[in-house]
Parts: C-alpha cells; sequence; structure tokens
C-alpha cells in the first residue's frame, strides 16, 4: 500500500512539473497593444540638404520596420519616369534614384502611410524628406482639397499637380512640375514649391504617368495660382481664471495662401463604345450589347431574307442593350441569324468612327432526352400574353398604375379594360386612359387622380392584349387601396438666392435621389413624401436639360455645380416642413453632412 501512495506522489509530481512547462507562455505578458509609429533617428543624408550629388538616401528607425503598398503610398516630387527603388531592411529604409536628378531642383519625398513598424504595422504618416541638387531649398506650398463633382464626396488617391506651362496642352504633353496625392479626406499638399506662377490640376492617373489621358478622371482649378508665404502673429493667452490674464504672448505662425483651394473632380461622359455580344435565349428574339451608351442605333442588313423589315426594334434607354423581336417565321426557324452591323465604335483617343462587323445571333436549343421532350411537351402550355403589374397595397396616390407584358404587344381593346372604384361590395367603373410608355408596347400606364384610402380594381378581359405573335392573354385582375394623407408629408424648399437654373433633390439617407423637381420662386413642393429622414442637393442645370451633366477638358466646361443643404431633414406624418436652402452660405468642402459623407474612390 505504502509503495502504491509513493506512485501516485511521483506520477503526480512529474505531471505538475510538466503542466508547468507547457504553460510557460501563459499569464502576465508584455504589456499594452503598442500602437506608437516608427521614430526617425538618424537621416542620410540630412533631410534638407543642400547641393546633394547622390542618388541614394538611407533612413534609421528606432526599431524593425517594414513597408507597406510602396507603389501607391510613397509619390517623388517633382515625378520621375522610373521611380526609386525604395525597401527596407532591419531598422533601415533605403531609396535609390534610378534615374538621374534634374540640376538645382527640390526633390521631396512623402512616403505616406507606407513606413510601418514590423509588429502590429503602425503606420507612419505625413513623413516626407526633402533635399536640393542647388544652393535652396524651395519651401512654398499649395493646399486643398478634390471633391467628386456629382456628390460632394472627397475622393482619394487622386494626383494633384502643378504646370508652370499655362497652355492647357501641357496637361497632355509634360508630367507635372511637382505633385502630390490626395488623402481619404480628398486633402493634399504640393510641398517645396519655388516662387513663380502655377495651373493647378488634379488626375486620377490610371496610367502613371502623370499625363491626362481620354478616359481618365480630372479635376481643373480655373484661377491662376502664384503661391506665398506670410509669417503672422498669434496670440497665446494664459487665464489665471475666468477673468484675470496672467500673460499674453505672441507665437509666430507660418501661413502659405492660398491656404485651401477646392478643385472639383469629374469623369467626362466618354467610355469606350465598342460591340460586345450578341445573345439569342428564344428562337423569336435576340439582343445586342455594347460597352458604352450610344446616341444612335446600329444599322443592321441580314445577309439571307429580309427579315429585319418585319423585326421590332426594343432598345434600353441609353441604346447599350438592344432586343430585336422577330416576326418572321422564316427568320425564327433558324438557328444562326447572320447580318451585317455598322455602328460607331472609339478609337484609341475615344473618337467614333464607323465599323462593320458580321454579326451570327445563334439559338442553341436545349439538350434533352426523349423523356424530357415527352414530358415537356406534355406540360407545353398554349401561347398566351402573359400580363403583371405594380400594384400592391398600399399604393401610393402619385404613382402611375402599370401594365407590363412579357412580349410587345400588337393591339389591344380598350372596351375589353376596366377600371373600377371599390366600396363593399360595390365596384363604381371609371373612365380613364391607357398609354405605351415605349415604342414595344410592352408597358401601358394608368395616370389617374387616386383618392386617398379608396380601393381600385383594374380588369383585362381575356383576349384584351394581342400580341406581335398573334397571342392573346387570359382575364387578369389586379387591385390595389390607396394610402392615407397622414401617412405623408409634404417639403416646401426655398432656395437662396433665386435661380431658375436650379434642379433640387430630394435625398435618402443613402444619398440616392427620392425626387427631383426644378426649382420655383416661390417654393418647391415635394408632396407624398414618406415620413423619414431626408437630406437635399440642387444642381445648376446651365444647358436646362434636367439631368446633371459632367465637365468637357477640351471645351474647358466645368461639371455642372452642386450644392448640399448641410443638415438632415426628419419629416413626420401628415406635417408641412418648410426650409431656406441658402447654397452659397457654406464652402463647398463644409456642405455635406457627415453621415452620408464618404470616399468617392471606394465605389469603385
Amino acid at each position: 500500500m505504502k509503495q502504491l501512495h509513493i506512485s501516485i506522489v511521483v506520477y503526480l509530481s512529474v505531471f505538475l512539473l510538466l503542466a508547468s512547462c507547457a504553460n510557460r507562455g501563459v499569464g502576465p505578458q508584455g504589456g499594452p497593444k503598442d500602437e506608437t509609429p516608427p521614430e526617425v533617428v538618424k537621416e542620410t543624408p540630412e533631410n534638407g540638404t543642400l547641393n546633394y550629388k547622390g542618388n541614394s538616401i538611407e533612413i534609421l528607425f528606432n526599431e524593425y520596420i517594414q513597408l507597406d503598398k510602396v507603389s501607391e503610398n510613397v509619390l517623388i516630387s517633382p515625378p520621375q519616369q522610373r521611380p526609386p527603388e525604395v525597401k527596407a531592411y532591419g531598422k533601415k529604409l533605403y531609396v535609390n534614384f534610378e534615374e538621374d536628378l534634374q540640376d538645382s531642383t527640390t526633390y521631396t519625398i512623402d512616403f505616406g502611410s507606407a513606413i510601418c513598424d514590423n509588429n502590429e504595422k503602425n503606420p507612419l504618416e505625413g513623413y516626407s524628406f526633402s533635399f536640393s541638387t542647388g544652393d535652396v531649398i524651395d519651401s512654398l506650398q499649395i493646399s486643398g482639397i478634390i471633391l467628386n463633382a456629382e456628390d460632394l464626396n472627397p475622393i482619394s488617391g487622386i494626383v494633384a499637380g502643378i504646370h508652370q506651362n499655362l497652355d492647357d496642352t501641357a496637361l497632355t504633353s509634360m508630367p507635372f512640375a511637382r505633385i502630390s496625392k490626395t488623402n481619404a479626406g480628398g486633402r493634399f499638399t504640393i510641398r517645396n514649391i519655388r516662387p513663380a506662377t502655377y495651373r493647378l490640376y488634379g488626375l486620377q492617373d490610371n496610367s502613371r504617368d502623370y499625363l491626362y489621358q481620354p478616359g481618365e478622371g480630372l479635376a481643373i482649378y480655373d484661377t491662376l495660382i502664384t503661391p506665398v508665404c506670410r509669417k503672422e502673429l498669434q496670440s497665446d493667452t494664459l487665464w489665471l481664471d475666468s477673468l484675470t490674464v496672467d500673460t499674453v504672448k505672441f507665437i509666430e505662425r507660418t501661413v502659405y495662401e492660398p491656404e485651401e483651394v477646392t478643385l472639383i473632380f469629374f469623369k467626362e461622359n466618354k467610355q469606350r463604345l465598342y460591340f460586345q455580344r450578341a445573345i439569342r435565349e428564344e428562337p423569336h428574339y435576340f439582343r445586342l450589347y455594347f460597352a458604352a451608351p450610344q446616341d444612335s442605333l446600329p444599322l443592321i442588313t441580314p445577309i439571307e431574307n429580309d427579315w429585319m423589315q418585319y423585326a421590332i426594334c426594343q432598345p434600353n434607354a441609353t441604346n447599350d442593350t438592344i432586343t430585336y423581336w422577330l416576326t418572321d417565321s422564316a427568320a425564327i426557324s433558324l438557328d444562326t441569324l447572320s447580318f451585317a452591323m455598322t455602328y460607331l465604335k472609339s478609337d484609341s483617343i475615344y473618337q467614333l468612327q464607323p465599323q462593320t462587323d458580321t454579326i451570327n445571333a445563334i439559338y442553341r436549343a436545349p439538350r434533352l432526352s426523349e423523356r424530357a421532350k415527352a414530358q415537356m411537351e406534355k406540360n407545353k402550355k398554349a401561347p398566351q400574353v402573359e400580363l403583371s403589374s405594380n400594384a400592391r397595397s398600399p399604393f401610393d396616390i402619385y404613382r402611375p398604375l402599370q401594365i407590363r407584358s412579357l412580349t410587345p404587344i400588337q393591339t389591344f381593346n380598350s372596351d375589353s379594360l376596366h377600371l373600377y372604384r371599390k366600396q363593399d361590395s360595390i365596384r363604381t367603373p371609371l373612365n380613364f386612359t391607357l398609354e405605351p410608355v415605349d415604342v414595344t408596347q410592352m408597358t401601358y400606364e394608368i395616370n389617374f387622380p387616386w383618392e386617398a384610402e379608396k380601393e381600385y380594381e383594374f380588369v383585362a378581359d381575356s383576349a384584351a392584349f394581342i400580341d406581335i405573335y398573334g397571342n392573346a392573354n387570359l382575364v387578369f385582375k389586379t387591385e390595389m387601396k390607396m394610402h392615407s394623407l397622414d401617412e405623408y408629408s409634404t417639403l416646401v424648399i426655398k432656395i437662396s438666392p433665386f435661380t431658375s437654373e436650379a434642379v433640387i433633390q430630394v435625398l435618402d439617407e443613402k444619398d440616392n435621389v427620392v425626387r427631383s423637381l426644378p426649382a420655383l420662386a416661390k417654393g418647391t413642393r415635394f408632396e407624398y413624401l414618406t415620413p423619414q429622414s431626408y437630406y437635399l442637393r440642387l444642381f445648376i442645370d446651365q444647358n436646362a436639360d434636367g439631368l446633371w451633366t459632367t465637365g468637357d477638358f477640351l471645351t474647358h466646361r466645368q461639371p455642372e455645380p452642386v450644392f448640399y443643404f448641410p443638415s438632415k431633414l426628419t419629416l413626420r406624418a401628415n406635417w408641412d416642413f418648410e426650409e431656406e436652402f441658402e447654397y452659397l452660405k457654406l464652402p463647398l468642402s463644409e456642405q455635406k453632412p457627415e453621415a452620408i459623407r464618404k470616399d468617392a474612390a471606394s465605389k469603385k
């Protein structure tokens, strides 16, 4: 028994010893998380060196470092055709220039957030290194913000650059004299500028050549800039209490002017236009897809029989998706429709040129087993016009009732269409007009002065609609009940100063347009709004087309101006709200509410 007791003690001791060894790492360890970025210990040559003749830079830090996204974060000014080699080894960072440096030039390397510590990846923000190959370090600077033209969102990753050559062709023919890049807040600072007069631009620079290429987004500052630097005294007061001043001292502050400029970034309405593909999902129609909106429809010439004269063309709103409904039985029976198509295609500089291609629209019937074919034949229904509507309960009283068909309609019989107002079991017939929405007559609208809280029913008798293939509809009924007026809000907006060119937009909490109306001098009235939170935006419709229009580089046209109401509007049911929109009161950079502001580059 004693021997057994000794054995147990020995086993327990060994177990505890092993457990303690296995858990050496458990328990209090380290300390608080390291949130401190690396610190510069030594720079070779020193930051601000004059008459530098070397071709490399060495920077020592107080801890081990790593580099993050060097090509995106590190920016050298003036820009170089061959970017320098930037590497990190241990606690040191090395910059080796791949091309000769210019004489009597100040160079600036902005590292952005590229330099991080090795453990927690804490970035060293805002660190820049400057030197001169001449006798002086140029010290002027230009700071500002770049905002997206359509929604005033700040936009990151945009190159801000200056040209001393004031001709517009400089943007397309020579790299910038000095550059910076916008941060997540859209802000930039171009440093170490020599005294002169400049043009200021913003450039998306997808090609990374610091030249404007068609298709890239850009911003153009219309006013020439002559940066200056001045000193001013700023008071620093020490109070003993709320009434007694102990001392007043003045601190000298360096002020760079202009202090902040605002550039409006836009993408021209230029997309590369080309034909993508033809798809024929069913024998009786095919679709053509283009890469961008186009102003005109393609010219189609059938290679076999002239089935095109019997086809019905259904373009979408931008002509980049076009459906052709075939009505010629001979064409429908062909597996392959071959035709010549002439259309406008973009060349390398985005100019539209006529292009003719031979297109094959091929229908491939599904491969089925004999059993599956028999089952399909058994379940096959007689062709018919399938109708649907946008009716639902409750229904907005300002919205038209839409009746939709899956195939183009040839004719409809008005006597077989009925609209009723329902109360209890009584149906009162109403006079109404059914209007087609598009040329294919696949969608119709009933614009009727609906009454609040009333119930309505639409009925299409059998064979009321006949499509282009001779098929008819079965009896179709749809019902809806209107919203109560107590469920709506009304918003009246008066803009100051008034201009008849303004278009006011009501936005939801995701910055999407809910309603859009032209401004009226007596106030623009938005009725039947759902009670919730909204935001306001307006644009100056300079070309009077009712749409916001972007800018154009070649014609020196800026995008149409956009302004935001700086606060959120919370509407309550059965209330009328009136607001004055003083759209010039605040700078553009301060107008957009923080809740809906975001980096425009994050949409990509």
